[in-house]
């Protein structure tokens, strides 16, 4: 099953979950993530894996004469978004597009930055869907992922290995949030991943850690020159 079909099953509920699985953390992490941004005036974005548009909705509102564009594999996922863009009359500067982090419909140096929260751990192909942020991002901007990680404290350990999937399954009424354990296992330690983008031809990796290691905010740079990368 590909991740499109899993959210959609669990669209209406997404946010909700989102905000009681973490707290209201989770609200925090992205506006750091679209800070981290720093897009020029006039800013064109794209937001991948934009799910119910939370960061391309934030990323409108911090950067106020943007042009935003928010893609996701789950059509059910952007209808909930396309909803939201309608009651907060923003369909004029936001656009949402089904569409894969792997093979991206955009032309190369045409956007100001990336962002993607929670998306990169479900990309089969983490690799191309980097060197594809790379490609579609113009010289000299950011990319910036939000991801969840594998916290080192024993309490958030706790909480994601156990409390986040039982509560999952019984608010949304279905098991799906118990692939979450597993994805954030399986995913790389965060200076494997930082090596990940620097592969695919970013320049000045860094990462912020977030809440004992429950997540990461991944920043690339793509080079002014081939000769930088």
């Amino acid at each position: 099953m590909g991740s499109g079909q899993m959210f959609d099953r669990i669209a209406p509920r997404y946010d909700l979950l989102n905000r009681i699985m973490s707290g209201g953390l989770d609200q925090g992490w992205r506006r750091k993530l679209v800070r981290l941004v720093e897009a020029p005036d006039h800013a064109r974005l794209l937001d991948l894996a934009t799910g119910t548009a939370d960061v391309a909705i934030a990323l409108a509102a911090n950067y106020g004469d943007a042009q935003v564009v928010g893609s996701d594999p789950s059509e059910n996922m952007l209808g909930v978004g396309r909803e939201k863009l309608h009651d907060l009359a923003l369909e004029d500067r936001i656009t949402l597009d089904v569409g894969d982090a792997q093979a991206l419909p955009y032309a190369d140096a045409s956007f100001d930055g990336v962002t993607m929260a929670f998306g990169i751990r479900n990309v089969p192909d983490r690799p191309k869907a980097l060197r594809e942020m790379a490609r579609i991002v113009r010289p000299g901007r950011r990319i910036c992922i939000l991801e969840l990680g594998e916290p080192d404290n024993p309490f958030a350990k706790l909480h994601v290995h156990h409390i986040v999937p039982r509560l999952g399954a019984l608010l949304s009424g279905s098991n799906e949030y118990r692939y979450l354990q597993t994805s954030i296992e399986a995913f790389p330690p965060p200076e494997r991943f930082c090596d990940m983008m620097r592969t695919a031809g970013l320049v000045d990796v860094v990462y912020h850690r977030l809440a004992f290691g429950a997540a990461h905010i991944y920043v690339g740079v793509v080079p002014a020159s081939a000769a930088q990368a």
